[in-house]
């Protein structure tokens, strides 16, 4: 894993602008602590940082493919891919020669061979860019599910790329500005396919390539999620789902570095691990899971979470003989400010998810000191419907994304309550949502005949393996990257989403209760308590402690004369919301404004974004 970053310009000599050139690549050595690698030439700069995980030796980047001393084309590649071996295999018995044993030149010859198409042929999670030499053209790529990010940033005579926004900022080229739509897509919790937040800055959409060339620039998508008809029946369908897992958790054990699991004692962590302990046969799987400190001892169910994970993450331990490490944190660690701004620099956004994100930072943080690739469970719940809201009548039938209508979900309390009333008109929040829904609807295509609940589980379920899953997976990427740590996501593997996408609701239903597909394609594996276990969430603390410190932090902010933030809040109005007395247990939807205020604040602060609106 990697972040890459690069800057064509027809227009202009590029081998003059190395030192930007190269000032934007080292904006991504987060993402690659072991190497760094710039190439130029007059119009075209590619540059790359290194976490080497597959042939630490051989797979330096960019790299050029030549043939008789004539440059072909130069790859900068961030991801893995997973079928690299067999693409290997076949560009050999095509006449392809391999200086290493990399899967990054496995990418570059299958481009070589098959040209844009070749990406139909990969299995994996990668961002990558492809200056081609020969026609003086640039391939921007990103996976079917988008597990890997990439931003790019037109110029009139080309355009700027990288793994993070971070990357394209660090170009004098780019103004630091966010207008009312960025502002909108920021309070609005939907994640629009292709906005950045920043003032002409886009993300490349997953399943995408975008090409530059002199006359400008292009897109097309290479994959979408179809809808087809399901044939199997339920017990065809679950061995299938189980081959498919032990296929992709085999593959995605892969690596030349210590390699681990996340582990909650929830369903999906749970499957993960225990797939992985099996594959590894002799070999014990590592798991790491994180906990606050007091957590489960004064545990109070709320909206979204019955149970903690702690009984369960050690169920799983003893059952399969996991060499697992707790990581406790305590209050004090959530609030410390170069966390919370380490957090915040990953992020690149304020996304106010608080102790969501500084918790996640602070595991990743302590993982990688003993690993360097991770596999997650991450994705299972949009791609076998296992939130709460999927099982709701009231939020599948709201008229709105689900996550939005369901109570607990602290998106109602956030920032946005605390706006000067003109501002909250102008931007019309609820207008953006709507219109935002109207187009994630319209890109469902339902097969002839569906209606009922079948037609509208289909596109709830759409909805979130195209919308609400990059949110997650984009936090789940900057907190890891941010120390160097990889992390995969088995459950995104593009033959598993197709299929169980398609799968009827009933038959994902089928015992009455939420992902039961996956519960019976893994049950045989796992302790009995998980499998009898509801959905419970990623952790949030229940510490009053730290609600405290967050009033504290948000007085002291409302308190100065120079706050970036004011221009937009409605002061009176903010400091009676924050003023309220903390309960004996902090819900996390009793924050999450606190959260935000902060955060967005020190954003603009930091970066220096100008809010135009």
């Amino acid at each position: 894993m990697c972040g890459i970053a690069g800057w064509i310009d027809y227009n202009r000599d590029l081998g003059a602008e190395r030192d930007t050139a190269r000032a934007m690549t080292e904006t991504m050595a987060c993402r690659g602590p072991d190497a760094e690698g710039l190439w130029t030439e007059p119009h075209a700069a590619l540059g790359h940082r290194r976490l080497a995980i597959i042939d630490i030796e051989g797979g330096r980047q960019p790299m050029a493919a030549e043939h008789d001393g004539r440059l072909l084309a130069v790859l900068t590649y961030s991801g893995e891919v997973y079928n690299f071996r067999e693409l290997r295999a076949e560009l050999a018995v095509r006449g392809h020669r391999f200086r290493t044993e990399s899967d990054t030149e496995v990418v570059l010859e299958a481009y070589l061979e098959w040209g844009e198409d070749f990406v139909d042929r990969l299995n994996g999670m990668y961002a990558f860019a492809i200056w081609d030499a020969r026609r003086e053209e640039l391939l921007l790529v990103r996976d079917r599910m988008g597990i890997k990010p990439l931003y790019y940033y037109p110029t009139p005579s080309g355009v700027l790329f990288g793994s993070e926004p971070k990357a394209i900022l660090a170009n004098p080229l780019v103004e630091r500005v966010v207008d009312a739509d960025g502002l909108r897509e920021l309070l609005a919790f939907v994640k629009t396919p292709e906005s950045a937040v920043y003032r002409g800055m886009y993300e490349v959409r997953p399943g995408q390539i975008v090409r530059v060339r002199r006359e400008g620039l292009t897109k097309r998508r290479y994959w979408r999620l179809e809808s087809r008809e399901h044939t199997d029946d339920l017990p065809t369908t679950i061995s299938t789902i189980r081959g498919l897992l032990d296929d992709i958790v085999g593959r995605q054990l892969i690596s030349d570095v210590p390699l681990c699991t996340l582990l909650s004692g929830g369903l999906d962590s749970s499957a993960v691990t225990a797939l992985a302990a099996r594959s590894l046969g002799s070999t014990k799987v590592r798991s790491f899971s994180v906990d606050f400190a007091g957590y489960t001892e004064n545990f109070q169910p709320d909206a979204m979470r019955d149970t903690p994970d702690g009984p369960y993450v050690h169920d799983v331990v003893e059952h399969i003989g996991a060499d697992h490490t707790d990581i406790v944190l305590n209050s004090a660690d959530l609030m410390n400010p170069a966390v919370r701004a380490a957090a915040l620099r990953a992020r690149d956004i304020p996304m106010g998810m608080g102790d969501m994100d500084t918790s996640l930072y602070l595991l990743f943080k302590a993982i990688r000191e003993r690993s360097t690739v991770a596999l997650s469970g991450e994705s299972a719940d949009e791609v076998f419907g296992g939130y709460k809201w999927f099982h709701d009548p009231d939020t599948v039938n709201a008229g709105t994304f689900p996550w939005l209508a369901t109570v607990g979900v602290g998106h109602r309390n956030g920032l946005t309550t605390l706006f000067d009333e003109p501002l909250l008109r102008k931007l019309d929040i609820p207008a953006y949502r709507a219109d935002s829904y109207q187009q994630a609807l319209a890109a469902v295509e339902p097969l002839p005949g569906e209606s009922g609940l079948q037609k509208r589980m289909r596109e709830v379920s759409h909805m979130h393996l195209t919308r609400f899953v990059q949110i997650l997976l984009d936090r789940k990427d900057r907190m890891s990257m941010a120390v160097g740590l990889e992390v995969r996501v088995p459950f995104c593997d593009h033959r598993l989403v197709e299929y169980v996408f398609n799968t009827p609701w009933a038959m994902k239903t089928f015992d009455g209760r939420e992902k039961s597909l996956l519960r019976a394609a893994t049950g045989d594996v796992l302790p009995r308590s998980v499998v009898e276990r509801r959905k419970s969430p990623y952790p949030s603390t229940q510490d009053p402690a730290y609600e405290r410190a967050l009033q504290v932090e948000s007085a002291r902010l409302l308190s100065r004369d120079d706050l970036a933030i004011a221009p937009l809040l409605d002061l009176a109005k903010a400091r009676n919301v924050l003023d309220h007395e903390v309960g004996t247990t902090s819900l996390q939807e009793n924050r999450t404004a606190m959260e935000q205020l902060v955060q967005f604040n020190a954003w603009m602060e930091e970066y220096g974004v100008r809010v135009t609106i």
